[in-house]
């Protein structure tokens, strides 16, 4: 746990974050709350899945994000005929040195696209699961570590859609959120026709961070201080989703350490050096309702699990603002700091 002597210097990650996000809001029209969760996943370690129905930007703020960042990008095309070694390597017998060398597939990159993800065959997409969790891929016995700073940023259609095999649970769990973007509103598509109407606009989109800054900003969100009732409100919240009644399957003990860090980067994004309890709740949503499973008469009833999580939220009690405790006094350069929690 952060003490109170350490030091984050928010300002650099506000500063790198905000040139990210405009980086990319020129591209996504009139999406900032998208946007800036895409960031937010980004920062807090985690992967992200985007769905939606065809045609509204998903591949495109994959895209966009990937290139806002100089770091090593590969574009992975789920298809029925994808293999597993096609995304994790294989190893090929050198005839000359009579030996095995090991030809590294496309997830050995610091951002993986993998588009439409739900296009390949259940035994393809198991080969993102070591990947995703311990950051290495293991072939033929050897395990060889992915590059820093590690993300997945998938795109799916909605499992109803034609050709499509849904995500097992396994899957889901490790994604740290899930996003659908919509479609634009009227504003935003006409900007979108005079914008993309000529040429992409991801041809003149420019790097404006390096790997190594994204590094450096991660770390920083680590030591974002949580306060004991804040951390014990997370529990409380997916505890809830385990005994309720219109769910057959609760959220899993990942769910609460991807809520708490991605409610860390929420907080530092903000330009704060703690959480509050309403971070948490701005992405229990996003973070927890893709790993829940519904009940038979729930989903004929049309409630869906974000309905479901959005309750749990309105009910689970918050903690109160208490006296400050032994927590980080973190510089926010020329504001004070005020922690309730």
């Amino acid at each position: 746990m952060t003490t109170y002597d350490e030091r984050v210097d928010l300002s650099d990650l506000t500063a790198t974050a905000d040139r990210v996000r405009r980086s990319v809001e020129s591209v996504i029209e009139g999406k900032p709350e998208v946007v800036r969760l895409s960031l937010t996943v980004l920062l807090a370690e985690g992967h992200l899945l985007i769905e939606d129905v065809p045609g509204v930007g998903k591949t495109m703020l994959a895209k966009a994000l990937a290139r806002s960042i100089d770091c090593s990008v590969r574009r992975i095309q789920f298809t029925p005929d994808l293999l597993p070694s096609d995304v994790t390597g294989v190893s090929i017998y050198d005839q000359q040195r009579h030996e095995f060398e090991f030809k590294p597939g496309a997830i050995f990159s610091q951002i993986v696209i993998g588009d439409e993800i739900n296009r390949a065959s259940p035994k393809t997409q198991s080969a993102l699961l070591e990947s995703m969790e311990e950051r290495q891929v293991t072939v033929d016995g050897h395990s060889y570590e992915l590059p820093e700073p590690f993300m997945v940023v998938a795109t799916q259609n909605p499992v109803e859609m034609e050709g499509t095999y849904p995500l097992p649970e396994a899957q889901r769990d490790r994604f740290m959120a899930r996003v659908s973007i919509g479609y634009p509103s009227p504003e935003a598509e006409l900007r979108m026709l005079d914008v993309h109407g000529g040429a992409s606009p991801l041809d003149g989109l420019r790097p404006v961070a390096h790997a190594h800054e994204i590094s450096t900003l991660v770390g920083a969100v680590r030591g974002i201080h949580v306060s004991e009732p804040v951390r014990r409100y997370a529990v409380d919240l997916v505890s809830g989703t385990r005994d309720h009644p219109e769910l057959r399957l609760g959220a899993s003990p990942r769910a609460t350490l991807h809520l708490l860090r991605a409610a860390r980067a929420a907080a530092a994004l903000a330009g704060r050096d703690f959480v509050l309890p309403d971070d948490v709740q701005a992405l229990a949503v996003p973070v927890l309702a893709h790993r829940l499973l519904p009940t038979a008469q729930v989903q004929l009833g049309g409630r869906t699990s974000e309905q479901i999580v959005a309750d749990l939220v309105r009910h689970v009690p918050v903690p109160a603002a208490g006296p400050r405790e032994a927590a980080p006094r973190l510089p926010l350069h020329g504001r004070q700091s005020q922690r309730g929690y």
